[in-house]
This record gives structure tokens, C-alpha cells and sequence, in this order.
């Protein structure tokens, strides 16, 4: 059987305000943009980083992360990262 993507919410913009959209565990970012979007992984209300990675243009994936936990997008990429909350089985 395939892999199975339950979109869950509203494709938003990912800006440099951290969100955790809307608590999701899981994640899906778009890079719509020209160039590279830097991501950043927060602990909500705490600020800390615990993970950055950069998308090239066009990418997508499926980003695991703990409800509490925000991601934001960080550096001067050119990249618009897009996302939504799904859900997802394979």
C-alpha cells in the first residue's frame, strides 16, 4: 500500500515567527521560494535551538516534531517555506 497524507489544517507561510502549527507532530514544508529556506526547531517558550536544516528550492518533506516544539524560518535564503499539519501512515 502506498504512503497516506491526511492534511490536517491551512497551508500557512513559515515566517520568522516561531509557531508550532497548530501542535502538529507532523509537519509538511514546501519551499515555494527561489532560493534556500533555513529552518530552525524550537522548545516552545523557551527559545533554545535544537535543530536547523536548509531546503533548496522546490523541496518537500515530512518533518517530525514534538507538539511543543516550534519551527521558524531563519536566515536571509531567498526560499518561502510553506506548511501545514497532516497526518501520515505508510
Amino acid at each position: 500500500m502506498a504512503n497516506t497524507t491526511q492534511i490536517l489544517g491551512i497551508e500557512a507561510t513559515l515566517a520568522a515567527t516561531a509557531i508550532n502549527v497548530d501542535s502538529a507532530r507532523v509537519v509538511r514544508i514546501h519551499n515555494t521560494g527561489t532560493g534556500v529556506a533555513e529552518i530552525s526547531i524550537q522548545v516552545a517558550g523557551i527559545g533554545d535551538v535544537i535543530g536547523k536544516f536548509t531546503m533548496v528550492q522546490g523541496e518537500v518533506i515530512n518533518l517530525q516534531k514534538a507538539s511543543n516544539e516550534t519551527i521558524k524560518k531563519t536566515g536571509t535564503g531567498t526560499g518561502v517555506p510553506k506548511v501545514v499539519k497532516i497526518g501520515f501512515t505508510n
